[in-house]
């Protein structure tokens, strides 16, 4: 009975290891940017791990009163890109904790 006791023991220590070393990782995630570009870097959009955009720079040479709707494009595709970056750095972290635990919902 004493064995078991002691692999329990065991067991939560490596639980709340595992739990503050997913809390340092997630703040580390929440700290990072990331960056996307398209056009060929003509758009540039800026992210932090939170999915805040920070930052949207703009080439003067895409910017075409006849085309808006190119820059719009450019924007959106330069966003969807710095949005996937995040949830697959964030997949990739996050991944290593919650291996084998089979969580509802495809979380992290």
């Amino acid at each position: 009975m004493r064995g078991n006791m002691g692999n329990m023991n065991k067991m939560m220590k490596q639980m709340q290891k595992m739990q503050k070393d997913m809390v340092k990782a997630q703040d580390e995630l929440m700290e990072m940017t990331f960056e996307a570009t398209s056009g060929g870097g003509m758009v540039k959009v800026t992210a932090n791990g939170k999915k805040e955009i920070l930052d949207v720079e703009i080439s003067e040479d895409v910017v075409d009163p006849d085309d808006i709707e190119m820059l719009q494009d450019l924007i959106i595709a330069a966003t969807n890109e710095v949005l996937t970056k995040i949830e697959e750095t964030t997949n990739e972290r996050m991944g290593k904790f919650t291996q084998g635990l089979n969580l509802p919902g495809g979380m992290f």
